[in-house]
């Protein structure tokens, strides 16, 4: 007998079954309690990742001309670090999102409702604003003169190259959250749903570990759209559409390469419909 069937044996013999999709609407949703806290732990969630991220690049970049600082490596811990975090707080709540490009790859598997993701999107990005406004608030001599935590494009480097980056960047994370929170794995496996937190916050890292020096990485429209609403300036804005598109086409990918080939819903869906001919 393969691998595989004795782990499909396994996983059935755990009573496991695939959770049915969300509706695309559901406007009970309204109704309930647990859709305004969750809206509200989107919304805390994304202003404290916000204000400790942007913080920290901040702080590094004060103190470069005196070879201090935290460097790229810390900042890169920082992003990581808060989302594994902030997941490990908000996934019972919310399901610890705290950006819309995942939000939108979970809406694209059917995981959310749309209702749901456009209320998290607007959740995360007013948390994001109001994190980098704080920062500002606290760090203000130094906020404006040290370009206020916004994702640009590097010098030296295209726009082709910052979206590819961006795309990359972007399936890496939300490929992680899929693969980190499968319910096939979670029935199999007892620990993946409390590990869940560490696999993305380390995707986090490793992908600022890559991008950092090519558009300070994004991966976030939320996060990019909050510091570039703070610092308001020409070159932020320039940019901006990047930090937008290539994190939703990475999002669509790493659905699409899960969902249809990972899992097979596609082959799934083809064996249904042979098994029920029609008369």
């Amino acid at each position: 007998m393969s691998k595989e069937v004795i782990e499909e044996g396994q996983t059935h013999g755990k009573d496991y079954v695939d959770p049915p999709p969300a509706p695309l609407f559901d406007v009970a949703e309204f109704k309930l309690w647990s859709f305004y806290r969750a809206l509200i732990a989107e919304f805390i969630a994304t202003l404290l990742f916000l204000y400790i991220t942007v913080a920290t690049v901040i702080g590094h970049k004060k103190k470069q001309d005196a070879c201090g600082g935290v460097g790229l490596l810390g900042i890169a811990w920082a992003f990581g670090g808060m989302i594994f975090v902030l997941v490990y707080c908000t996934a019972g709540i919310s399901g610890g999102h705290i950006n819309p490009a995942v939000t939108f790859g979970l809406l694209l598997a059917r995981k959310v409702t749309l209702i749901r993701a456009v209320s998290y999107m607007v959740a995360q990005c007013l948390g994001a604003i109001c994190g980098v406004g704080l920062v500002k608030a606290f760090m203000k001599p130094y906020y404006n003169s040290l370009g206020g935590g916004a994702n640009t494009v590097a010098s030296g480097y295209s726009t082709g190259t910052a979206l590819g980056a961006e795309i990359i960047g972007t399936f890496v994370l939300v490929y992680t959250v899929f693969s980190a929170t499968d319910p096939k794995r979670s029935a199999r496996d007892s620990h993946i749903p409390v590990l869940a937190p560490l696999p993305i916050g380390f995707a986090v890292f490793m992908v600022h570990l890559a991008t950092i020096p090519i558009t300070g990485t994004g991966i976030n429209p939320a996060r990019s759209f909050g510091a570039a609403v703070i610092i308001n300036d020409k070159k932020a804005w320039d940019d901006h559409w990047i930090f937008w598109v290539g994190p939703f086409a990475g999002a669509l990918a790493a659905a699409v390469y899960h969902q249809f080939i990972l899992r097979a819903a596609a082959m799934k869906a083809l064996g249904s419909f042979r098994s029920h001919p029609s008369n």
